[in-house]
């Protein structure tokens, strides 16, 4: 059966006004994770990636993050402790089906508190080289998702082969252009006014153990919405492709 999106629960609210490793030795070595290896940085960059949307997006206030270093840039944190626990909680699940090869798509839904609409959607989709059956699968017709995914997913599927070895720092030289494309990202978004919330679907295998505090939800698309493709990255057993979809200012 095709993958549909479950729904972590109602993340925690926003303060008034804003929005409810590896260490190289050798930056010349081939990079050959392991699965699993490569299941937890994907999953590692998801974190990242979360936690640097909710703050180039200003759904929480700037002195709720704090400064760490990751894949050579200075990267923005939560710090809020409700907010901390919650997307914990998060990767706690996500980390399992990484590992179990169920995912193919993450999505962080950026929704107006008071009008509920989607303004924001933050798509990253997860093909594993090697499982072209994976990566070919669709979401049921309109319970998921429509033509927003055809090319980040045809892109996914050409190299579900095989995937060419990189050294660690091909691996993080991409990554780092990922997250300077979030941080980009302000200059062609429209601003988000009022009081803004998020939450994370995640496209998991119909077979999936979906805890009870996770539920089945629609795909959160934004109708006529404007999308912009961003960069992919790779390790040798999966890419992630990145894109971000938005709604146009009235």
């Amino acid at each position: 059966m095709p993958p549909k999106p479950a729904s972590s629960s109602t993340a925690p609210k926003a303060s008034a006004g804003t929005a409810s490793r590896p260490s190289s030795k050798s930056s010349s070595k081939t990079h050959r994770l392991t699965l699993k290896g490569s299941a937890k940085l994907i999953s590692e960059f998801f974190e990242y990636s979360i936690n640097s949307i909710l703050f180039q997006r200003g759904v929480y206030p700037p002195e709720d993050f704090t400064v760490v270093k990751k894949y050579g840039l200075n990267m923005l944190v939560t710090s809020d402790d409700q907010v901390k626990a919650y997307i914990r909680r998060i990767m706690s699940q996500l980390n399992r089906w990484m590992l179990g090869g169920k995912i193919s798509k993450l999505v962080v839904v950026i929704t107006d508190k008071d009008t509920g609409d989607v303004v924001e959607r933050w798509q990253f989709d997860v093909s594993l080289f090697g499982n072209p059956t994976k990566s070919a699968s669709r979401p049921e017709p309109g319970a998921t998702e429509d033509g927003e995914n055809a090319v980040s997913q045809e892109d996914a599927n050409q190299p579900a082969t095989k995937a060419e070895p990189k050294t660690e720092k091909q691996v993080q030289d991409e990554i780092q252009a990922i997250f300077r494309q979030i941080t980009a990202s302000v200059t062609f978004l429209p601003v988000l006014d009022g009081n803004c919330t998020f939450n994370v679907l995640v496209y998991a295998d119909a077979d999936s153990d979906v805890p009870v505090e996770w539920g089945d939800s629609d795909a959160k698309e934004i109708e006529n919405g404007e999308k912009v493709q961003l960069r992919s990255f790779s390790t040798s057993n999966h890419r992630v492709d990145t894109l971000v979809s938005y709604r146009l200012a009235d």
